[in-house]
């Protein structure tokens, strides 16, 4: 058993490894060093907080620590990139479920100690955390139990809000904008019957308003992501990640480890963060999309004329031999067709011909913050190529070519044309205003928000049906 110097050391280093970690992952070319100072990190905070002073029942705390980690291993091969946003969001609600159980171990031990004080009990047969809570002064148990609160209710309602985020994004739990009669009436009514009983907790009730307080929690969780919808679920990810990281942050401050308080301080602030700013690019309100506000329409859509014209692989590519700049707008279609690796081919031939290839990616392409850059890296698409949105906005104007391959909602023109759509005020890629557009898609269906693209039916746009690989590939020999 190592002591509490070693534990203390090991905090700081696992810190100082995960913000380096952090840090790193801005930057696409450091990205791979920054994920390798997390596993350190996190395998550092996992053995010295196993094998810390108190601690012990390694008979079952081993054989599950390398069952998590077979089980771990085993989802990280098996999941495809296109399931990443899935897996994240059941990952949160991993973290939201142990809170809970964590904050409810905390109260049951507090309860027991203090059973044992009143009897003048002997402090000596307490162990681990038992042992803490027993050296605690009253105001500190106070404290110990407003921490309890904090966990229980941020924990619960990260664990049933990513579940359904789950389920929306896998397509198990439809991604429209749905609530119960009473809509936010019912979440405000349950919160304050949750203030309530955290109230009466507080005061010396019984456990069960812990429970209760947790099944109220576990409902708003529910009840807020179902009344989110499609065209706001990248931002939801986010938002649960930061959930996840104060979820984990209170337990850190009941269980008194300080590891657990920075690790969940960095995860909820970076996760609140990236949420704020995915709402900026999204021209959405925070608080609004936290709540529930945004995802369903606000009034009739407006009517689409025209009529989609498909073109094959011989017009596309009589295009881009004509063009001298192009385009590609990927999205969620190239990480499902994982076409990633035709794009690439398509880019290095281009090129070769002397022409001008760039990437256009929005902030929110995929499914998944980033989603699109891991699979043009993967790919080895130059990093100098892959701009951001506000960098090459204003060059769709002068390009002659844009690809737009499985990409629907941030390419939609509905964002800046109809005040009624549910995306209306999002920024978006404004590829019509291009010469000539090519979408690929592998039918006439519409995006995730479930919204139609007025783009398909524009003069200049013509829609390159089929699976987004094998018509990329069809394209090769026919580039010059």
């Amino acid at each position: 058993m190592l002591g509490q110097g070693f534990v203390s050391a090991a905090a700081i280093a696992a810190s100082v490894l995960f913000i380096l970690s952090l840090g790193g992952l801005s930057n696409q070319e450091k990205a791979k060093r920054a994920v390798w100072y997390g596993i350190v990190g996190m395998a550092v905070a996992v053995f010295f907080t196993a094998f810390g002073p108190g601690i012990g029942g390694y008979w079952w705390l081993i054989p599950m620590m390398i069952i998590g980690a077979a089980i771990g291993v085993y989802l990280a091969k098996k999941v495809e990139m296109t399931e990443m946003p899935q897996l994240v969001a059941a990952l949160h609600s991993f973290v939201g479920l142990a809170a809970v159980f964590v904050a409810w171990s905390a109260d049951l031990e507090r309860r027991r100690v203090m059973a044992a004080q009143a009897a003048d009990a002997s402090m000596e047969q307490f162990s681990a955390f038992a042992a803490l809570v027993a050296t605690k002064a009253p105001d500190e148990l106070m404290f110990l139990q407003i921490e309890v609160v904090f966990a229980i209710f941020i924990g619960a309602v990260t664990f049933t809000g990513s579940v359904i985020a789950f389920g929306k994004l896998a397509g198990k739990v439809d991604g429209k904008s749905r609530q119960l009669p009473g809509g936010h009436l019912l979440n405000a009514g349950a919160a304050v019957v949750s203030l309530l009983l955290a109230i009466l907790y507080l005061n010396g009730a019984g456990f069960w308003t812990l429970i209760v307080l947790a099944a109220l929690a576990f409902f708003i969780g529910y009840h807020l992501i179902m009344g989110i919808g499609g065209a706001d679920m990248p931002v939801v990810v986010s938002m649960l990640n930061s959930y996840s990281g104060w979820a984990a942050a209170a337990v850190g401050f009941t269980l008194s480890n300080d590891l657990l308080i920075v690790t969940g301080a960095l995860v909820g602030s970076s996760g609140a963060i990236l949420s704020y700013i995915m709402c900026k690019a999204m021209n959405r309100n925070f608080i609004s999309v936290i709540l529930g506000g945004f995802g369903g329409s606000q009034g009739p859509a407006a009517e689409i004329e025209g009529e989609q014209v498909a073109i094959d692989a011989g017009g596309v590519a009589s295009a881009l031999n004509d063009a001298d700049s192009v385009i590609i707008v990927p999205g969620y279609g190239m990480a499902v067709a994982q076409a990633q690796s035709a794009v690439s081919d398509l880019v290095r031939k281009l090129r070769a011909a002397g022409k001008e290839v760039r990437f256009g990616i929005h902030p929110v392409a995929g499914r998944l913050p980033g989603h699109m850059n891991v699979l043009l890296a993967e790919a080895k698409v130059p990093y100098d190529i892959v701009l951001e949105m506000d960098e090459i906005n204003d060059d769709f104007a002068s390009t002659d070519v844009v690809i737009v391959i499985g990409s629907n909602d941030i390419v939609n023109p509905a964002a800046e044309e109809d005040p009624n759509s549910p995306i209306a005020g999002m920024p978006v890629l404004k590829v019509w205003e291009a010469k000539q557009v090519f979408i690929c898609k592998r039918g006439q269906g519409t995006g995730y928000s479930g919204i139609e693209n007025p783009l398909f039916f524009k003069d200049n746009s013509r829609m390159f049906y089929g699976d987004a690989r094998d018509s990329l590939n069809s394209l090769l020999p026919l580039v010059e």
